[in-house]
């Protein structure tokens, strides 16, 4: 039941990574679920760009320099840390959304919020992890990507192998958060 797979689902963050590289054809289902969102008017406003190998460094790298060019907070522990996460993953998948001017923007982002959950289901379905980073950088990433009129990037999606599983989560009550009229 779809019910299991939705409670087992967790974030999964580098540090919890082997070192394994995920199968292009994982990468591919993933994405193949993540098309299958809802959408309003059927615009299908999500993109996505697949980062591999060397360009992980590279990834990495940007989003280290332009983190000390544009912090005025500098720490070499946090420089070190981006750039090296974006290596620690068996890939990056840079959530990006192409803007429709008819349609209202937070509908888009809603519809792309929708196939990165498909996304993370499907992850967990092929017994990989993974989560959604939205770091502050995200706004530079025009000049790391080709990003076409319209389009912008709303995150990272950092996918790998689970060395070391998350912890349970239990939610509070839905009762808590329902109201019945």
């Amino acid at each position: 039941m779809i019910l299991d797979t939705i409670k087992k689902r967790r974030s999964v963050y580098t540090n919890q990574f082997s070192d394994k590289t995920v199968e292009k054809w994982k990468i591919e289902q993933i994405l193949e679920a993540a098309n299958w969102a809802p959408t309003h008017r059927k615009t299908e406003p999500w993109r996505f760009k697949v980062v591999l190998g060397e360009s992980q460094i590279k990834l990495g790298e940007f989003l280290a320099e332009k983190f000390k060019s544009t912090t005025p907070k500098f720490s070499d522990f946090k420089y070190n840390k981006i750039k090296t996460n974006p290596t620690k993953a068996g890939a990056v998948i840079a959530i990006c959304m192409q803007r429709h001017e008819t349609i209202p923007e937070w509908e888009e982002i809603a519809a792309t919020a929708m196939a990165v959950q498909n996304l993370w289901l499907a992850t967990q379905d092929l017994e990989l992890g993974g989560y959604w980073s939205s770091p502050a950088l995200i706004e530079y990433m025009g000049e790391f990507f080709d990003l076409k009129e319209g389009e912008r990037c709303l995150g990272f999606f950092y996918l790998g192998y689970i060395e070391t599983p998350s912890m349970e989560r239990v939610p509070s009550s839905i009762g808590d958060k329902v109201e019945w009229l």
